[in-house]
């Protein structure tokens, strides 16, 4: 599949490079973590939260709200799913990583979505990208094999377990209303039936699972 850059036009309607913060302590701290055979997405890591980056990115880009900062690391060339939260997401990559994304309005009525929309973005190492509400997004992809470090930034509190019931995803594997995409707190997801992803999930993204290969 063609990747596109993230300095291209083309990722203007998805979100922003970020070039008034200086991301450098991140992304070497970023170095000194894991990166696994598969994926790996730690929602809030002391280590990274203690740089003064962190209050740069509150202030800034998240308004002065409380934020925290995690990683997704490891290998992955697939799609697997798209999700979204109900604000944007800062992702500073420590090393080249590409971006699989969708838009939020491109969604059917049914929650479904067409994978042959989706469109990839390459994000060089050292680079910080606001990805808007709006974005449909999901696990970074390594460059030709390599694996990748990408510190993900949300409001605190963002990826945790749920505290309460919500609607659930119908036994035809229909989503009765938008409740029953949230997997998580402040995560709404739709996976792909070849995503791998615990019953229960909405898969409703149709098409093929998208490979950057």
């Amino acid at each position: 599949m063609q990747i596109l850059s993230v300095n291209s036009p083309d990722f203007k309607k998805y979100g922003r490079v970020i070039n008034n913060i200086d991301f450098s302590g991140l992304t070497g701290k970023m170095k000194e973590t894991p990166v696994p055979d598969g994926v790996v997405y730690e929602p809030s890591i002391p280590e990274l939260e203690s740089l003064t980056v962190m209050q740069e990115l509150s202030k800034i880009i998240y308004g002065e709200m409380p934020v925290q900062i995690g990683y997704c690391n490891g290998h992955n060339t697939l799609l697997n799913g798209l999700e979204y939260h109900c604000n944007p997401e800062v992702n500073v990559a420590a090393t080249d990583a590409v971006l699989m994304l969708g838009l939020k309005w491109e969604m059917e009525s049914d929650f479904t979505y067409d994978t042959a929309m989706v469109k990839a973005f390459l994000v060089p190492a050292g680079t910080g990208v606001e990805l808007y509400a709006s974005t449909l997004h999901y696990a970074s992809c390594g460059i030709d094999g390599h694996g990748f470090q990408v510190a993900v930034i949300l409001p605190k509190g963002t990826n945790y377990p749920l505290q309460e019931s919500h609607s659930r995803v119908l036994p035809d594997g229909t989503a009765p209303d938008e409740d029953a995409l949230l997997a998580a707190t402040n995560k709404w997801l739709i996976g792909h039936p070849q995503g791998g992803f615990d019953p229960g999930t909405f898969c409703g993204l149709k098409g093929e699972n998208l490979n950057i290969l």
